[in-house]
């Protein structure tokens, strides 16, 4: 009979630090039905929605980040820090790991730091290819590093880190066909199909573009879009003259990924860590817009990754809204350069990163067995 454990995962914001998260307890959870797995949170963040719904137990912290801009919310950062500190050290203290799991984001920082303190073992995974700073603050604490990508030895010290790649949704690779997804959406199956997405709440150079090369889009009969708008754009761009086009599919929100990407021939998205390793886990051809909006221009850095492995083309924000649909058909049209994109980002695929993360965490516990 294998040995129960425990574990606390921690950290997110975000879904590129959530969905992450939930993977990495789902591989320990099926490896172990009887391992016990509690996840801590930012009070109000979307993880305390979002990892319930996955059916774990999770517990806020009173946390926040630093504001980049010159706020008075900044003086009450020391005090929430202070608080989130002792949040976590009763939590640690009561439900007794045998590892802490980070994986970034405003929670991760107080409790990974605190763990360390108690003596617990620690891991955190960084998920994109310019460190944030809950994990360059970390890394000095912590036991072991998983990285998605190389040359993060100058975030880190080398000997902790571990080269995983990210942890991907088992529900992505689905066992469905194109043709069940073209239909899913109502997309013809004589068509190439162009999958453009900016995220849940949208992206306003992507929606612009589209918006505005309306008689491009028209005149390309052979090439269809499906148009995640996102909901804060909804209004403004559901019922636009480009949404009403015969081969524009547009959507406020894509509740299966797994059948967009499974209709896609060529994928326009940013340039998060998760949406990057999902289009080399699947072997997606891709166009990048890495948003202009996110700490330290880390979307840039992600896109910069793959593009210069020849895996994917990029497009800045600024010129997207000129270039991108025009750049979008060539490359559609060009079987060889489609297809020379999609075998490249398949080769940078690390499809076994959850199991290889969890190895890491199992390293730990047994390490610490060792020097007890």
């Amino acid at each position: 009979m294998m040995q129960k454990h425990r574990f606390i995962v921690s950290g997110g914001g975000t879904g590129g630090h959530i969905f992450p998260a939930i993977a990495i307890a789902d591989a320990l959870k099926n490896r172990n039905r009887s391992t016990e797995i509690l996840f801590v949170g930012a009070e109000g963040k979307m993880e305390m929605e979002k990892v319930p719904q996955a059916g774990y137990k999770i517990k806020g912290l009173k946390i926040s980040g630093l504001k980049r801009s010159l706020t008075w919310k900044n003086v009450l950062f020391p005090f929430k820090l202070l608080v989130s500190l002792r949040q976590a050290q009763l939590i640690i203290k009561e439900f007794a790991p045998d590892v802490v799991i980070g994986v970034g984001g405003y929670a991760s920082a107080p409790t990974v730091a605190m763990a360390s303190i108690m003596g617990i073992p620690t891991l955190i995974q960084e998920q994109n290819s310019h460190a944030g700073l809950s994990n360059r603050w970390l890394a000095k604490k912590v036991n072991t590093i998983c990285v998605a990508y190389e040359g993060m030895d100058k975030f880190f010290r080398r000997d902790k880190i571990v080269y995983t790649g990210n942890p991907l949704r088992a529900d992505l690779f689905g066992s469905s066909s194109k043709k069940d997804a073209l239909k899913y959406f109502g997309l013809e199956s004589g068509k190439q199909t162009i999958l453009v997405f900016g995220g849940s709440l949208g992206a306003r150079s992507l929606n612009e573009a589209m918006h505005q090369n309306l008689i491009r889009i028209k005149d390309d009969d052979k090439v269809q879009f499906l148009w995640q708008i996102g909901s804060f754009y909804q209004a403004q761009y559901l019922q636009c003259e480009t949404a009403l086009l015969t081969n524009v599919k547009p959507v406020v929100f894509i509740d299966r990924m797994d059948l967009a990407y499974q209709c896609a021939d060529l994928v326009i998205c940013r340039a998060g860590a998760l949406t990057v390793s999902e289009i080399c886990g699947l072997g997606k051809a891709s166009i990048l817009v890495p948003s202009p909006n996110v700490t330290e221009d880390h979307q840039t850095a992600n896109a910069r990754a793959i593009v210069d492995q020849g895996a994917a083309e990029m497009i800045l924000d600024d010129q997207a809204v000129q270039e991108l649909i025009e750049i979008s058909l060539e490359v559609i049209h060009d079987q060889n350069r489609l297809d020379e994109l999609a075998r490249n980002s398949l080769k940078l695929a690390k499809p076994n990163a959850t199991d290889e993360i969890v190895r890491e965490i199992l390293k730990l516990i047994n390490k610490e067995k060792r020097n007890d």
